[in-house]
């Protein structure tokens, strides 16, 4: 999975959940620049947050939904490609509830 360059692991993280979940809208960020030197990033393994609204989140708890997300990465959860995963995994109503909640 190195292979993957890390420029291109955005890209390939976007790609894997939008053949895997029905998403309303979807947020990747590479923080792996706040992680340099970390165990992880010895490996090559990058840090990424996501901010993922999608339906098929109703009705799952917080685990529930992780695992759908860490199961649409498949082999990418590996230390020399994506070592750590920050997840916001909403419905599209908790979405706009936040959305409301903010202005």
């Amino acid at each position: 999975m190195s292979d993957v360059p890390r420029s291109e692991r955005p890209a390939m993280i976007r790609s894997r959940l939008e053949h895997s979940l029905s998403i309303d809208s979807l947020e990747v960020q590479d923080d792996s620049h706040r992680h340099a030197g970390h165990a992880g990033a010895q490996a090559g393994g990058g840090h990424y947050s996501l901010r993922i609204v999608s339906d098929d989140f109703a009705g799952r708890r917080r685990l529930q939904r992780h695992r759908l997300v860490y199961n649409a990465m498949g082999d990418a959860m590996r230390n020399d490609c994506i070592h750590a995963l920050s997840i916001e995994a909403l419905t599209p109503a908790e979405a706009r509830s936040q959305s409301h909640e903010s202005q």
